[in-house]
């Protein structure tokens, strides 16, 4: 996954300090209210906000799980097929009939030309306010960081780089599009990006990652005005243990939304998942849309206690299903339900 630019963690940190000082003992919105004041019976058992929906954990297990046993979802295999087709058919077990499968050609770092096949669907896509959501499902083709280096031609199974963040963008649609989740004016849109993971940063350059996210960028599908006000990309947040710092680009482009979803995290319970400090600065799926104006933060593990950078599974064939930890998928699932939710 993902191209790692290590910005120097003192300028982001510099960046990033305004920011966190205002976010001391203030709530999402602004208003004062601290954790302790906000939380209520539901956030002591679950960290559900009250009237928020309740992400199941082993739900979103399951759904990494069937995954993974469609094995290497890599763009053209049967695998990656057969999860395109599974992910359009739970959306529409959901009610969620508003679907679109992209089709356009990209050129990858190995110079092959593919389609890269977004997955579009949206929540009362009436709703004048709109929120997107997204993750890739495609994965990385070689295990080009795998210890044994006779291995690094296989391709993963991408349980967390991949996997995982479809989970969460798949039970947030069960649970958002049961009536009365969502307030009365607002939508959500969620964008399942394919070719993500195919980049190589030195034969190709940077922009030969997220491939399938900077053509939708391109040829967005809102009228004027009709954008969404801010979106959350959901990476790599399956692992065990994992903690999700503050991501440079994100904070660079959309600092609010970062402080609105840490703050929300925060008042939560899971503080000590999402520490206010910075991240690594990730070339993602969230760079083409805020450089094409949607405000957008991706949560990601960037700093990792063992390795100092990604989950040591990184790239590796030890990205499996054993490297996924149900709870932190349910705790990334909860964060984001507060936060679209209020």
């Amino acid at each position: 996954m993902k191209v790692r630019l290590w910005i120097a963690v003192w300028l982001a940190a510099t960046m990033m300090a305004c920011a966190g000082k205002a976010q001391e003992g203030s709530d999402a919105d602004g208003s004062g209210a601290s954790g302790a004041e906000a939380s209520t019976s539901a956030a002591e058992v679950s960290g559900a906000f009250e009237g928020a929906p309740v992400a199941d954990a082993d739900t979103l297990y399951a759904k990494v799980k069937t995954q993974v046993d469609f094995g290497p979802r890599t763009p053209g295999s049967k695998g990656h097929a057969a999860c395109a087709a599974w992910i359009a058919e739970q959306l529409r077990s959901h009610g969620i009939d508003s679907i679109s499968i992209g089709n356009q050609k990209v050129t990858t770092a190995a110079g092959l030309i593919i389609p890269a096949r977004n997955i579009f669907a949206s929540i009362r896509p009436e709703a004048p306010e709109r929120i997107i959501l997204l993750a890739h499902y495609d994965t990385r083709p070689m295990a080009d960081q795998e210890p044994d280096k006779t291995l690094r031609t296989k391709p993963i199974d991408g349980a967390n780089d991949g996997a995982s963040g479809v989970a969460v963008l798949l039970e947030c649609a069960r649970l958002l599009a049961a009536e009365g989740a969502l307030p009365d004016d607002r939508g959500i849109d969620l964008l399942f990006t394919d070719v993500e993971d195919s980049g190589d940063s030195e034969a190709a350059g940077e922009e030969s990652w997220c491939l399938g996210s900077r053509q939708w960028a391109e040829n967005m599908p809102y009228k004027a005005g009709k954008r969404p006000v801010y979106g959350i990309l959901l990476d790599m947040v399956g692992g065990r243990g994992a903690r999700f710092h503050r991501e440079y680009f994100s904070n660079r482009y959309a600092p609010t939304v970062v402080n609105r979803v840490w703050a929300v995290a925060r008042q939560s319970g899971f503080e000590d998942r999402f520490p206010n400090e910075p991240g690594g600065a990730i070339v993602d799926d969230h760079v083409p849309l805020n450089e094409a104006g949607i405000p957008t933060v991706d949560i990601i593990e960037s700093v990792n206690s063992e390795t100092g950078s990604f989950n040591p599974t990184w790239h590796t064939l030890s990205d499996n299903l054993e490297a996924i930890d149900a709870e932190t998928l349910r705790i990334v699932t909860q964060t984001v339900l507060n936060t679209i939710t209020q």
